[in-house]
């Protein structure tokens, strides 16, 4: 045995990656909708701009709500970009 690393089929990858990239687009949905905008947005209905509630500061909420929308938005064109590259 040569220690090399086992091979996939393309298939199989291309789709697992085209799976997460649904996945990616359904939960970047969702957190861009859950961000307050002028007239408090989908977050106003969850209570996350109030400050009231069991989560604390709203604050702190909006700034993890921004970070991860921010995440999963640099994932979705690196996962297109690379589905592009192995399709």
């Amino acid at each position: 045995m040569t220690g090399a690393l086992p091979r996939y089929a393309p298939d199989a990858v291309l789709i697992v990656l085209s799976i997460l990239q649904v996945l990616i687009s359904v939960v970047l949905t969702v957190l861009i909708l859950l961000h307050s905008g002028k007239d408090a947005g989908l977050s106003g209905a969850f209570g996350v701009g109030t400050g009231a509630g069991r989560f604390g500061g709203g604050a702190l909420v909006e700034r993890n709500l921004t970070r991860w929308t921010i995440g999963f938005a640099i994932l979705f064109p690196v996962n297109v970009i690379v589905l592009l590259k192995l399709s």
